[in-house]
């Protein structure tokens, strides 16, 4: 039996020699192609920037500020009750519409 193939995917980018040759200097410091320099570098960018933009970070005093709301939640005003109606007003139309739907 053989070992199963794993399909990839290609990435090309063309860049100047001093680009090049800076990205190569490093791979080579590091042991690895510039090409696994790349995948590696630009994988931890991207883990980062997903965590960065996925992570909601608050202050002890936000965190508390949070869960004593989640605790004890204010009673609705009179522009949330609005937004609420116009919420399901908005749905009922879209509920509707969907049952006249033809092809």
């Amino acid at each position: 039996m053989g070992t199963p193939v794993t399909k990839q995917e290609r990435i090309g980018a063309r860049v100047p020699p001093d680009v090049y040759a800076t990205l190569n200097q490093a791979a080579e410091l590091l042991g690895a192609t510039v090409n696994q320099f790349l995948v590696q570098s630009a994988l931890k960018e991207a883990q980062a920037v997903i965590e960065r933009e996925q992570t909601i970070r608050l202050s002890r005093r936000d965190c508390e500020r949070l869960l004593d709301l989640l605790d004890n939640p204010p009673k609705p005003n009179a522009r949330l009750k609005a937004a609420v109606k116009h919420y399901q007003k908005a749905r009922r139309a879209d509920a509707d519409s969907s049952f006249n739907w033809k092809p």
